[in-house]
């Protein structure tokens, strides 16, 4: 078990070091048994998770944040992908996004959303994890997803325009903003990109861009 799965601390929480030969069934059972085992060192805590060694899919990673969570006390609050790059970005998001809100009506939400969950807020809210397709948030002022967006979102739900969604990883089933919508085409997408994009309203239609500095000066808070 210990060549095959490897729990060390990090800064953001934990890391998850998978044999990249084992097969997922094996990976499974020595993940509950190591979490089982550690469960008092590890506490009552929540937690950022990162996966090394083995590449998995996503639903996988989810199986194994089901099994981390029902052979320990910890909880899960999302994925942060390994890597500088994203790490990067994510600080970098952190830093726009963040100094753009009303820090006197802004709030956190940690988790990830899955299909069928609704989070509907009176506020601006940031959401450090994912929102999963079938998953919706609700917010009358701006959404930022510190995450992938794969569901819905309705930013500026008492009718503000001027509200926008920013997200890590934009690929959104459907975005509203105020009284206007804009839908993911019927095909996916094969060449998308994952990179931190801002949603905004202009000229009575929603843009989604690159966020960088022009972009953010262009909008109107």
């Amino acid at each position: 078990m210990s060549d095959t799965v490897v729990v060390k601390g990090s800064k953001s929480g934990i890391i998850v070091v998978l044999d990249k030969d084992a097969d997922f069934e094996t990976i499974k059972k020595d993940v509950a048994a190591k979490f089982q085992k550690t469960s008092d060192f590890w506490g009552e805590a929540n937690k950022a998770i990162s996966f090394r060694g083995k590449d998995i899919t996503d639903d996988e990673k989810e199986e194994i944040i089901d099994i981390i969570q029902s052979n320990s006390k910890l909880s899960i609050a999302c994925i942060v992908e390994d890597d500088p790059e994203t790490e990067a970005r994510f600080a970098d998001s952190i830093e726009k996004t963040i100094a753009a809100r009303d820090a006197n009506t802004g709030q956190f939400f940690k988790g990830n959303l899955r299909s069928g969950q609704v989070l509907d807020v009176e506020t601006s809210i940031i959401i450090i994890g994912d929102v999963k397709a079938g998953a919706k948030v609700i917010s009358k002022g701006n959404v930022i997803i510190l995450g992938a967006l794969r569901g819905n979102v309705y930013a500026g739900a008492a009718g503000n325009l001027n509200s926008f969604v920013v997200a890590l990883d934009m690929n959104p089933v459907q975005i509203r903003i105020g009284d206007i919508i804009a839908r993911a085409p019927d095909k996916p997408d094969k060449k998308h990109k994952k990179e931190t994009k801002i949603a905004f309203v202009e000229d009575g239609n929603i843009y989604i861009e690159p966020l960088d500095k022009d972009v953010m000066d262009d909008i109107h808070l």
